[in-house]
């Protein structure tokens, strides 16, 4: 990527007080990516569970997801979640990644992915996993990241099911040269 690109794209860890920022993304982002995947009703009470502000700042503050927030040019165009599984040590776990729709195809998700990976790796991860709906267009998103299918899951929210691969893949350290 040319350096001008790469100085327009800024990642930052996002704090409680970017909990509105990361909500206006969602509202953004969650149709657009879901409407042809499940119903109407699915999108809107998902959202409705995981993006309220007390949700957002519950995942933030008890449950250890650590948010990252993606600048374009200036402004908010992405985010993602991740936190280290209790039950698995070394196993970090992507919850989130989610780019504005007019943004998409300029590599940001990709960037996105990078930072989460560079983090776990710093707090010592050794795998990065994901649930991807089967029938997400972004399995091949995933893929192209090197993550595979590790195993399906399928996951009870209130009325509605989540249909998911669970994908997977090796975190490696960076190993930097002598200087």
């Amino acid at each position: 990527m040319p350096d001008s690109a790469a100085a327009a794209v800024a990642i930052q860890p996002a704090t409680l007080a970017d909990i509105p920022t990361i909500i206006a993304l969602a509202e953004a982002t969650w149709e657009p990516t879901y409407r042809f995947i499940i119903s109407k009703e699915q999108i809107e009470y998902m959202y409705r569970v995981i993006y309220t502000p007390a949700s957002l700042q519950r995942q933030m503050t008890d449950d250890g997801h650590r948010f990252l927030v993606l600048h374009y040019e200036g402004h908010p165009a992405g985010y993602a979640s991740f936190s280290e599984r209790a039950t698995e040590p070394g196993t970090f776990k992507l919850h989130k990644l989610y780019v504005l729709p007019s943004h998409q195809g300029r590599r940001l998700g990709q960037q996105l992915v990078a930072a989460v990976e560079e983090a776990a790796c710093e707090a010592g991860g050794q795998w990065l996993e994901l649930n991807v709906n089967r029938h997400n267009p972004a399995l091949g998103f995933y893929e192209h990241l090197g993550f595979q299918q590790h195993r399906e899951e399928d996951i009870p929210i209130g009325p509605y099911w989540m249909n998911d691969f669970v994908m997977r893949k090796p975190l490696q350290a960076k190993i930097l040269p002598f200087a």
